[in-house]
């Protein structure tokens, strides 16, 4: 079980991981061990609370495919179960990332002594330009 929150976590066989071999250079370790790891999850098909699913799939992001599936590649580690648990952390933290409510925004005025200051501090830039021109 992959915790989310205290009463939300998903169950590993809705994760698919497949162990497939890294990019880049390496050398034979690279060229014979499959150590990164292909994340997928199905975010219809899980049983993450309709909240959560909707928030997911109404999300546009790199990892998630227009069929709603998450796709993840982790290749950092030399190790496969380190690169395993790399994966998983990423799942985690997108989910809990998309499903964050943000705080409404308060539409707010400036204050009169703001304004004064602002319209002082052009005048003052003002009269600082016109005073670079020729002297006459």
């Amino acid at each position: 079980m992959i915790m989310l929150s205290r009463s939300v976590e998903i169950p590993e066989s809705e994760i698919e991981l497949t162990a497939i071999r890294s990019q880049g250079a390496g050398g034979q370790h690279v060229n014979k061990a499959s150590t990164a790891i292909h994340l997928r999850f199905d975010i219809a098909a899980s049983s993450l609370p309709a909240f959560y699913k909707e928030r997911l799939l109404t999300a546009t992001h790199h990892l998630i495919t227009g069929d709603g599936v998450v796709v993840i590649k982790a290749q950092e580690y030399r190790s496969q179960e380190m690169n395993r648990e790399a994966a998983l952390q990423r799942l985690v933290n997108l989910i809990q990332e998309l499903s964050t409510v943000e705080k409404a925004r308060r539409a707010t005025r400036p204050t009169r002594a703001s304004k004064e200051r602002r319209l002082e501090g052009k005048a003052r830039r003002s009269s600082t330009k016109s005073m670079r021109g020729k002297v006459q």
